[in-house]
């Protein structure tokens, strides 16, 4: 078993205690005591019976599209791996998950080529229709060529939207595979609208910006949504997007809106990425990002791609020519009642000396929460990891129905998902114990994409993997504090 006590629940300067201001409440819709989830223990996969995920007493769960070995959706397409962000909706009694596969590398689209936005980039989405225990019904190709879909967000109007964590194009250089791009046909590092009935238009949302998007939150009454951004080896950004047409109205996002960048007031490029002082909170405005969208010379033969690096900070450094905020390696983001929750994965240690390219990663801590409330434009430190023991790099985060925030971890050795209740309590939620067919332990590889469904009966999210794979949880949440 795994006690609690390894990790124990947080109480104090680390986690926080109840929040003034615009955060009043966070507290008081976390009623039940996590506590009462002392122990996980190895519970077999209703697919076959292996034990794939240590949980709760009480829980369980089914694996589906293992890709370990061949999946063939039903429109022929084999299943890409690198299961990676998703978005559950309401289908009747089932659910419809739009998952996101992040494939890095110049190669031919899965799917159907003639539909893909560059036919020789291997990314994308999938959708699948399953139960509420993971039983799949359908399952077709939503979106195929583009790159590095890593995270997203699910919109109110019924859509997934995808990321591209990447710059890469025929425009630039080798980026850090060493991998060429000259085979792409098409400049990737934008955001893609899925509706979840359907596939995508596959047309890019270029006015939302060129860069290492990450995932996505939408504020449904100020109508902005909310970008973050991983530089692995610079400070992201955090940026948000304002539509010309309401796409609560329209069904869909437009690509003639406004790119801007946070900013904190009186503190020119303040360094988020340090360690911060319990419950820091800032005053922000935004600056605009003139360039958003940049095609870069290039003509082979005469003029050379851009380097990779420069490319990938172009739209950033616009901002920080105005002062805006440097983080650590922003990963994933929910919205939740006027609030933009994200993560920062390698956020709260001691402060870099230089801007980049940092081979490790930008940021020196184990991981940070952030709090953004859209109305009064402040930013509060929800959550600061004292070291690797306690939370191990956050990255993919939700939210349940009682404001619990659900985060995946992305580390070298043990990965989690953890509870963070509205208190400031840390408390595990389910372990990673994947072994491949070959015996190989894969214990730390990453969980992502965690999202509940419509009723909040099932928590569905991914093992990344070699390959990949998905799974449902179902049991008494409201037991154990989500």
């Amino acid at each position: 078993m795994v006690e609690m006590d390894r990790r124990s629940v947080l109480r104090g300067a680390v986690a926080g205690a109840l929040l003034g201001g615009p955060f009043a409440g966070f507290a008081a819709r976390a009623s039940a005591d996590p506590a009462a989830a002392h122990e996980l223990g190895p519970i077999p996969d209703l697919r076959d019976g292996k034990v794939r995920l240590w949980l709760p007493k009480g829980f369980q769960y089914r694996s589906f599209h293992d890709t370990e070995s061949q999946v063939v959706l039903d429109d022929k397409t084999v299943l890409p791996g690198r299961h990676d962000g998703m978005g559950a909706f309401a289908a009747g009694a089932n659910y419809v998950l739009v998952r996101n596969h992040e494939i890095n590398n110049a190669g031919p689209a899965f799917g159907n080529p003639a539909k893909a936005y560059d036919p020789m980039a291997q990314g994308g989405t999938t959708t699948v229709e399953v139960t509420r225990f993971g039983e799949v019904v359908r399952s077709y190709t939503s979106l195929n060529g583009t790159q590095m879909n890593c995270s997203g967000g699910q919109m109110p109007w019924g859509s997934w939207v995808t990321c591209e964590e990447t710059v890469n194009g025929p425009d630039v250089g080798p980026d850090f595979t060493g991998a060429p791009n000259i085979a792409l046909t098409q400049r990737h590092g934008f955001i893609f609208d899925v509706p979840s009935s359907g596939e995508s238009d596959r047309q890019p949302i270029t006015a939302a910006g060129r860069f290492a998007h990450e995932s996505v939150a939408y504020d449904p009454k100020d109508g902005y949504l909310y970008l973050t951004e991983d530089d692995f080896g610079f400070p992201s950004g955090f940026y948000r997007y304002k539509p010309k047409r309401n796409p609560l109205r329209t069904g869909r996002l437009d690509n003639d809106g406004r790119l801007q960048m946070l900013r904190v007031k009186g503190i020119a490029n303040a360094n988020l990425a340090a360690s911060q002082d319990p419950h820091a909170t800032y005053k922000v405005d935004w600056v605009d990002i003139d360039d958003p969208a940049p095609s870069f010379p290039y003509t082979p033969g005469v003029v050379a791609p851009t380097p990779n690096d420069t490319a990938l900070t172009h739209v950033a450094r616009q901002g920080w020519a105005q002062g805006a905020a440097f983080f650590s390696r922003l990963e994933g983001s929910a919205y939740d009642n006027e609030v933009v929750y994200f993560t920062s994965t390698q956020g709260g240690g001691p402060a870099e000396t230089s801007i980049g390219p940092i081979a490790d990663g930008y940021g020196n801590g184990s991981g940070q929460i952030w709090a953004y409330h859209t109305r009064s434009k402040m930013l509060r430190l929800q959550f600061q990891s004292p070291g690797a023991d306690v939370l191990d790099f956050p990255d993919n985060v939700t939210t349940s129905k009682r404001g619990t925030l659900v985060v995946c971890e992305d580390n070298v050795n043990d990965n989690y998902i953890r509870g963070l209740t509205r208190g400031g309590q840390l408390f595990d939620i389910a372990l990673n114990r994947l072994v491949s067919s070959t015996g190989t332990p894969r214990f730390n590889d990453e969980f992502a994409g965690s999202t509940f469904s419509p009723d909040g009966h099932t928590l569905f999210v991914n093992i990344q993997a070699n390959r990949g794979m998905t799974f449902a949880i179902w049991g008494p949440w409201h037991k154990i504090g989500v």
